[in-house]
């Protein structure tokens, strides 16, 4: 289902628009971890976060004749971000369900894009449901964030730049962490990783209360959590893995890994201060658990994904205070 194939015709498809995200390193984290480490700044990838490169690849392979009745999608911030800018840039009609609590940064920059926001409540409405019905009455095309082979394959191509960086400078990558929400983004950088350097550790990086995937990796079936404590990182809140995603993730993760907003909001300080990089919590997720000591130690290179930066500023102030 998610193939080096399919990854590869994404790379390809998404060339023309997206220019590759730098990799970076940086001495202090480098010791701090006691190898070398290799940043992939998703944060700084367009609309600020992986996910144009899922929704892009997916919008792109709808037939020509399709596109006239639109696209829709559910999503808490950047997978709208994304998908307002693909259908920009294709001139395709794009709705977004999105959460009334979503930070206002990311449904600003959506309705800035042109994108149609509707609202529901995250603890009473199911928009998978609603984006389903929305769907059937306009004929619209269901861009999911996470679990459609597509987007996997669209998220993949970060793995695959990462894995290409280093075999062009010699740092073998023995272990590559990510944050984890739905799993999209997990089960593409695993496989094009797992492809170039067998036997490397990926790892799913989720919110303390969120541990989907952990839990659902012990049981080995999908556990749906019923429970929705708070949170910062409003970008990795899916209750319950995706169906395609964990067929996936159960075959190539070495584990999931949690951490707490205080460890995030660590993280983003660590980020602003040694990385000129600004995060969003989500997005630091990765970077929190290896300053928690949470990731093994080893040899070989380690590659951290930092997802995302699409931050409010209240939450910035409070990270760099």
């Amino acid at each position: 289902m998610l193939t080096q194939d399919l990854i590869e015709a994404a790379a390809t498809r998404l060339k023309p628009y997206l220019a590759p995200t730098p990799i970076l390193q940086n001495p202090v984290l480098n010791e701090i971890a006691g190898r070398q480490v290799l940043l992939k700044a998703e944060c700084l990838n367009v609309t600020g976060s992986f996910k144009i490169r899922g929704a892009l690849n997916r919008i792109l392979c709808i037939p020509e004749s399709q596109r006239h009745t639109g696209v829709i999608a559910m999503s808490s911030g950047n997978h709208a971000q994304a998908v307002a800018q693909a259908a920009r840039w294709l001139a395709i009609k794009a709705t977004i369900v999105m959460p009334s609590d979503a930070p206002k940064i990311k449904r600003l920059n959506t309705e800035r894009l042109g994108a149609t926001v509707v609202p529901y409540e995250r603890k009473t409405q199911d928009r998978e449901a609603l984006a389903q019905h929305i769907a059937e009455q306009t004929g619209a095309t269901l861009v999911h964030p996470y679990d459609d082979p597509l987007t996997m394959a669209g998220q993949g191509t970060c793995g695959l730049e990462l894995a290409r960086y280093a075999i062009a400078n010699k740092q073998p990558l023995t272990c590559v962490a990510a944050p984890c929400s739905g799993g999209g983004l997990i089960a593409g950088v695993g496989a094009a990783i797992g492809h170039h350097f067998e036997g490397a550790e990926i790892y799913a990086i989720e919110p303390a209360g969120y541990e989907d995937h952990h839990y659902s990796l012990q049981q080995q079936q999908r556990v749906h959590l019923t429970e929705q404590p708070p949170t910062l990182c409003d970008a990795l809140q899916a209750p319950t893995p995706g169906e395609h995603t964990f067929t996936i993730n159960q075959r190539q993760l070495a584990g999931a890994l949690s951490v707490t907003d205080q460890q995030v909001l660590e993280a983003m300080k660590f980020a602003a201060q040694q990385l000129k990089l600004v995060l969003e919590p989500g997005g630091a997720a990765a970077l929190a658990a290896l300053l928690a000591g949470k990731l093994p130690v080893g040899t070989g290179a380690m590659g951290l994904v930092l997802s995302g930066g699409n931050v409010d500023p209240d939450v910035l102030t409070t990270a760099l205070s």
